[in-house]
């Protein structure tokens, strides 16, 4: 993940945009920019046109003066605020219009420039009844130099920064006397089938299990009263009808929702809900999640640095290996005595971080630590699970055999003591400035190590004391290797003792992600807490305040949760010597507060508005995973069942109709950032990787449809702040598909449901 401050977004603005072609590929589903004149509406004065609204309709009068080639221009806007749009990825313009007269209605793009799509005009031929038209760009993007600033013919348009629309009737006679009325005009795709439609079916595009709660929801920009539905099985006969309650305002998205509950559907197969407006096919199964059990673990394979991705694992993602990593320069912020600047270490393997290939040690730590205890905590599922990975045959579990590819590499980002070190751990392995959009075999420039930081040790420390007491069961298969991970565990938190409150600063000529903790008390309970788990030992227990670990969901900069949870599953090795009622009591208090909004919000998810930050779908993994540990602690199946119902939102039921993970889905996400994907020439990315998901902060060029925090987001790489992906957002969602995968094959909780 990529964590920014004002330096790296103007840099990060500059690489993202640095080999951006004009014509890239269009984006599904998406409007880019739209207007349905209900508000207001940016035109200009003219002697020959005049302009208005009526009944949201934007209406277009000519007096008849008007010269030949004399325009009116229609300016971009948000509310009362001009705007820049980027149509790069779609150049159409999509409006529904009609005029009398038989006219003809020329519009030209204009850019911040006042560059204008000139050089080769597009026409629509006018009639007296609305009719929809599409009107294509992608070869048009250029200015003749006939007046204006291009002097020079030809002047490339900047379709990623257009700001109006020039509209000419009846261009080279001009004289137009009569009305053009618009209804509608997007960019990106039509609004026929988009705005217009009262209400749209949002669903898990997976499909639904057995057993369990199967929630579809009707979503509209409008308010709406009871509206009637039908389910038909594969045969066509109908199962199941009903009409919805009257929907409820969804503020997040500012979109009026109404449930529809099939639950009492529960034989296997292939069913469609229809509306009066839209019809949507899903399917009920017991198999739902194995394939995306496999896939979102899988991504971590991908995501290997130093080594070939090969063919008999990655299918069509196969590549060549890039970033070897042997030759790591000492940066002169991370200088000591022993490892003076520019001296040269060796930190292969682990993992590109997110859609960058750098690697940064403090991600890197609730990334490993979630995967470790999603085998911790379901051992013996593992153990029988494999992924296609080169290590498959051996005799350790594959989930193992991947950690150890990052835990490698975790062990290589310290100034070991053996080495004459002082325990202390690198903040990151980076190159100096993010790469262009190339594979990782083309990312060839210095390699730093930047900065020892005690987040970066406290991160490890806990890391390794968790690995250390799983691998304390494989001594065979890796010897000696649970005590080198306690070895370096401990000098990790001895140094970060003796060396408390080393925060990272951005060196001047290091432009990438930062990870910046603001406070690491959270990450002094973790690792105490995981050391005290590992050994016993009472400087461990003595560092650990109980009361200190707050309630609240997991994520990288607030590790506190990852305490609650490993303490939780030990507890009854622990209950006679920390309080852990307390933490158990701290856990739990989170999840009722998930489980109530599960339960009771209009749209039924754990998501509230707080929860729309950078990585939102991060946080409704974490969400879930804290969920299921509840269940584990209380076997109360509320819980459980509320973790499957909150899972529809990553897989379709949200407020932008699409699955947030790669290769599923209906409404597949296409465009991650992430470079590999962009890069490798393959239309489809790399599968498996769960994407950021909206909020409203934006520090990227990209253009967004909405400005809510449910629905504010694109499927575009230009949109690293809602479209990129990261390890840390894809462990948890590999513990929760996993562990839901597992419950449903154990028959665990399964609802009371009427039988069809």
């Amino acid at each position: 993940m990529l964590e920014f401050g004002l330096n790296t977004i103007m840099m990060l603005k500059k690489s993202i945009f640095f080999l951006f072609i004009l014509y890239s590929s269009i984006i599904s589903g998406q409007v880019i920019y739209s207007d349905v004149f209900d508000k207001n509406h940016k035109t200009s004065a003219s002697n020959a046109y005049s302009s208005y609204l009526k009944n949201d309709h934007l209406i277009i009068k000519g007096n008849g003066l008007a010269k030949p080639y004399q325009s009116i221009s229609y300016t971009l806007h948000k509310g009362q605020n001009n705007t820049l749009v980027n149509i790069s990825s779609s150049p159409k313009l999509y409006l529904k219009v009609k005029g009398t007269e038989g006219a003809t209605l020329r519009i030209d793009l204009q850019d911040a420039k006042g560059y204008t799509t000139n050089l080769n005009a597009t026409e629509i031929n006018l009639q007296n009844d609305y009719k929809v038209f599409t009107l294509d760009y992608s070869k048009k993007l250029e200015d003749g130099a006939y007046s204006g600033p291009c002097k020079v013919s030809p002047c490339v348009v900047d379709a990623q920064k257009i700001q109006a629309l020039q509209f000419m009737v009846n261009a080279s006679t001009g004289n137009f006397k009569g009305k053009v009325e618009i209804e509608w005009l997007s960019f990106g795709e039509s609004l026929e089938s988009v705005i217009l439609k009262k209400h749209k079916i949002r669903y898990n595009e997976l499909g639904y299990l057995k057993n369990r709660k199967k929630l579809l929801s009707l979503n509209s920009k409008k308010a709406f009263s009871a509206i009637p539905y039908v389910v038909k099985d594969a045969a066509g006969k109908m199962v199941l009808k009903g009409t919805t309650k009257a929907a409820s305002l969804w503020e997040d998205a500012q979109e009026y929702v109404a449930i529809i509950d099939v639950s009492t559907i529960n034989k296997k197969g292939n069913y469609t809900l229809t509306t009066s407006e839209d019809t949507v096919s899903f399917k009920i199964s017991n198999t739902i999640y194995d394939d995306l059990s496999v896939s979102a673990f899988k991504y971590y394979y991908f995501n290997r640095a130093s080594t070939n991705i090969e063919a008999p694992y990655a299918g069509k993602w196969a590549r060549n290996a890039g970033n070897p990593d042997n030759k790591i320069i000492i940066h002169a912020s991370a200088s000591s005595k022993n490892r003076p600047a520019g001296t040269i270490i060796s930190a292969p393997k682990g993992w590109h971080d997110a859609g960058d290939y750098n690697k940064y040690v403090v991600n890197s730590g609730i990334s490993t630590y979630t995967l470790l205890a999603a085998f911790e905590h379901y051992t013996d599922y593992y153990k029988e699970k494999t992924f296609n990975i080169p290590e498959s045959n051996n005799n350790l579990p594959d989930v193992l055999d991947e950690i150890i590819w990052n835990l490698d590499w975790l062990l290589a980002m310290q100034d070991h003591s053996a080495g004459g070190g002082d325990g202390g751990v690198y903040h990151k392995l980076t190159n100096l400035k993010f790469s262009d959009r190339i594979m990782p075999e083309a990312n060839t420039p210095d390699r730093y190590v930047v900065q020892k930081t005690t987040a970066a040790a406290l991160n490890f420390a806990a890391v390794t004391a968790v690995a250390s007491r799983v691998f304390k069961n494989y001594t065979a298969q890796k010897p000696g290797y649970s005590e080198r991970l306690l070895i370096a565990a401990k000098e990790a938190y001895s140094w970060s003792k003796a060396n408390p409150e080393i925060y990272y600063l951005q060196p001047e000529d290091v432009k990438t992600g930062m990870y910046k903790n603001k406070t690491i008390e959270d990450e002094f309970q973790w690792a105490a807490s995981e050391l005290f788990i590992t050994t016993g030992e009472t400087q461990y227990k003595d560092d650990i305040k109980v009361n200190t670990i707050k309630g609240r969901v997991p994520e990288w900069e607030y590790t506190n949760p990852l305490a609650l949870i490993s303490i939780g599953f030990h507890s009854n090795d622990l209950k006679s010597k920390i309080n852990t009622t307390t933490t158990k009591q701290t856990l739990i208090e989170i999840a009722d507060t998930i489980k109530t909004s599960v339960n009771s919000s209009v749209m039924r998810i754990s998501m509230k508005t707080k929860d729309y930050v950078w990585g939102s779908n991060g946080n409704t993994s974490n969400q879930i995973l804290l969920l299921i540990r509840a269940y584990e602690l209380t076997k109360e199946t509320s819980y459980l069942n509320a973790a499957y119902v909150a899972m529809d939102y990553l897989l379709g039921r949200n407020g932008v109709g699409k699955c947030f993970i790669t290769g599923f889905g209906v409404n597949k996400v296409m465009n991650p950032h992430h470079r590999v994907s962009d890069a490798d020439g393959i239309e489809a990315p790399v599968p498996g990787m769960l994407i950021g998901g909206p909020h409203t902060f934006h520090p990227d060029d990209c253009n967004y449809s909405s400005e809510f925090p449910a629905s504010s987001y694109v499927d575009h790489w230009c949109s690293y702040s809602t479209n990129e992906v990261t390890i840390n957002w894809n462990a948890p969602l590999v513990y929760i598909v996993n562990a839901l995968k597992y419950y449903q094959d154990q028959e665990v909780g399964f609802v009371s449901l009427k039988k069809n």
